[in-house]
């Protein structure tokens, strides 16, 4: 026997509408309500059982990505919107780099590449170790100590003013070469090179930093002194300038600098000499300097 249809409310459709509003349920029109509030009412009591608040479903539902309209990659592009403002130039990555960027890289890397080749004395198991003791000695020769202490000696035994204005001038240069190394040391501050082996004659603080070589701007700075106010033979004249060239190479050899630390410390010795040339002290412009040292 098939089953009676049924209403919405779930009783059979047999059932008049008079028995139903004399029944007195709280859905029929008598007691003010429709069908409409009995479903709100059974909405709200499976939200409660749920735990789910009806209005905040609501929200929830109209704030999702489906209704907004803004969600939409083709409605959110609009004309009327702006275009996003354009990076700072320090968050932009320079995918195009300069020439003189590449030049300055390159030329360091084949620096580093070309002074651990010839850093053939940096150790005792290297392929020159026998000859680093050599190496050490020539390198005290060209170090700033016995330089000063050599010409402080010879400025007091000196009875001569022509002497005494050489020798005057010589101790200015010096203090300007270790002057200026140490400042030029101070505000590069490249470290030496890896190889290198912290075993040098006397070392200040600033010797910790390689560029520019020290021995290197004083080797130039004594051969060009040397050259152009002594009266030298030519011999003596070829074995200074070849002193001055094979010191600048023992501190490649030695790792205690890199190629170009050496190349800038020959150009700004040589340089120093053209300062204290034009800066030349004598009896004239520095007097009281020279009767300091005749009292003496």
């Amino acid at each position: 026997m098939p089953s009676p249809r049924r209403s919405v409310e779930g009783r059979p459709l047999g059932v008049s509408a008079s028995s139903s509003s004399s029944s007195g349920s709280p859905g029929s029109p008598a007691h003010g309500g429709g069908g409409s509030s009995r479903f709100e009412f059974q909405s709200l009591l499976s939200s409660r059982a749920t735990g789910v608040d009806p209005a905040c479903a609501r929200l929830r539902a109209s704030e999702s990505p489906v209704h907004r309209r803004s969600s939409f990659p083709l409605a959110a592009a609009g004309p009327s919107q702006a275009p996003p403002p354009p990076l700072p130039e320090e968050d932009r990555m320079d995918l195009n780099p300069s020439f003189l960027g590449i030049a300055l890289r390159s030329l360091l890397a084949i620096d580093l590449w070309l002074s651990k080749k010839l850093g053939v004395c940096a150790g005792e198991s290297s392929s020159w170790g026998s000859v680093r003791p050599l190496m050490k000695l020539l390198e005290i020769s060209g170090h700033g100590i016995p330089w000063l202490v050599g010409t402080l000696y010879c400025l007091c035994r000196s009875d001569s003013w022509a002497g005494r204005e050489v020798l005057m001038n010589l101790l200015f240069a010096l203090l300007l070469d270790l002057l200026l190394v140490a400042l030029i040391k101070g505000l590069v501050r490249r470290r030496r090179p890896a190889h290198n082996q912290m075993d040098m004659f006397v070392t200040l603080s600033v010797d910790k930093y390689s560029f520019p070589s020290g021995h290197a701007t004083r080797a130039a700075l004594m051969s060009r002194f040397i050259l152009n106010h002594l009266v030298l033979a030519i011999p003596l004249r070829v074995l200074v300038v070849l002193w001055a060239f094979v010191l600048g190479l023992s501190r490649v050899m030695l790792g205690r600098h890199n190629v170009t630390d050496v190349a800038f410390g020959f150009f700004l010795g040589y340089m120093q000499y053209s300062i204290v040339d034009y800066c030349w002290l004598s009896p004239h412009n520095a007097p009281v300097l020279f009767l300091l040292w005749s009292q003496q």
